[in-house]
């Protein structure tokens, strides 16, 4: 039974905290909802900062602050602590029962309709509680990415077969591009779920003092803090304005260098929708983004993580540009192929929003 596009609605909907990629993508999916059924309400549980949600959603919603799911630990924006990963995982998993119950409570006791879960599986627990459907969203599963850790660390082997089954219980299976692992008992395979741009790119260029005869070009590590060592370097290219959002107090501009800290007053997808190209370490986030807004991608990837190969694979097929070292970017190595970078013509999609086709596929399905 469809649900009534005009009868308030509410979703509980459980966030993974692995970086910003999965709260963009929850994110998307919820923006997309109020689209659809404009009095819409969301409960969010997640550790992701509450401001973001302020940022991305229009819609009403409740914040919880909740330890949802483990995820990878990051040393940095490159490389994983799977030992402090192990560690975590021990302090949520088995999930405990008095905390499902008092989630089940909280969900029963704001009449949240079911539960839609990106990829915490806490969520398809606490939905099975509540005696309510939960729906799973998601490119890949914790379980699938632990077993690409096996030959390093062996412990992993007693959590994934816990969390396959957990992801296992879910009423209703999303999938979305780039995809992982393709199962075909899902009910819906998504084009990349995006945030949409709000505000024209012009606008966007004119607030950050972009001048006409610029390209602008975005460099992003997708939420995690991050040290350049070439910010020095960029001036020596005034004819490219250079935006680098990330973990600076406030917004600041030299010459045509532009940082920006997390909590800025631009919307990322605003900033690159009013860019020429991206560059930065890939993600699902970024990817989608990027997809939409149709630029090239100078792009650095995660050799042990096991969802790099799939995300390098798409961005080959669907998106223009090329992969550069870690050590590359560092250096600052990859200025001098700007310039062929930012000749690339953008892109018009004609493929569908897959946070547009997610939303559908929900108002249809969840009685």
């Amino acid at each position: 039974m469809a649900l009534a596009k005009t009868k308030p609605h509410k979703f509980a909907y459980f966030v993974s905290s692995h970086g910003f990629g999965h709260a963009s993508r929850a994110a998307a999916v919820m923006s997309a909802l109020q689209e659809k059924s404009p009095s819409i309400h969301f409960e969010i549980f997640t550790l992701v900062p509450e401001w973001f949600f302020k940022q991305s959603l229009t819609t009403s919603f409740t914040y919880h602050s909740e330890k949802t799911d483990t995820g990878l630990i990051q040393k940095t924006a490159m490389v994983e602590d799977l030992e402090a990963t192990l560690q975590d995982l021990q302090t949520i998993y088995p999930l405990r029962p008095a905390v499902i119950d008092r989630l089940a409570d909280t969900v029963t006791r704001t009449g949240c309709e079911a539960v839609l879960c990106d990829i915490a599986p806490m969520g398809i627990e606490t939905a099975q509680n509540a005696g309510i459907p939960s729906v799973l969203i998601e490119n890949f599963t914790w379980d699938w990415i632990y077993e690409g850790y096996l030959n390093q660390k062996k412990d992993f082997s007693r959590w994934i077969p816990y969390l396959k089954e957990r992801f296992g219980h879910a009423d209703f299976h999303i999938q979305t591009e780039p995809l992982c692992a393709v199962d075909d008992s899902a009910g819906l395979l998504a084009q990349p779920a995006s945030r949409k741009p709000r505000t024209p790119a012009a606008d966007i260029r004119a607030a950050l003092g972009i001048t006409p005869n610029q390209k602008a070009v975005l460099i992003t590590m997708g939420g995690i803090p991050e040290k350049y060592g070439f910010l020095p370097a960029l001036k020596a290219h005034p004819e490219i304005h250079f935006i680098l959002p990330g973990n600076y107090p406030h917004t600041h501009t030299d010459h045509n260098v532009t940082v920006l800290p997390h909590q800025s007053q631009f919307f990322h997808p605003d900033l690159v929708n009013a860019c020429d190209a991206v560059i930065g370490k890939l993600g699902y986030s970024t990817i989608a983004e990027v997809f939409h807004a149709g630029i090239p991608l100078l792009y650095l990837s995660r050799s042990r993580f096991r969802e790099s190969p799939f995300l390098v694979n798409f961005v080959k097929s669907k998106i223009p540009g090329a992969h550069i070292q870690t050590e590359d970017f560092e250096r600052g190595s990859w200025l001098p192929t700007l310039s062929k970078l930012l000749d690339t013509p953008r892109i018009v999609r004609n493929q569908p929003n897959g946070a547009d086709q997610i939303a559908a596929f929900l108002l249809d399905h969840i009685a």
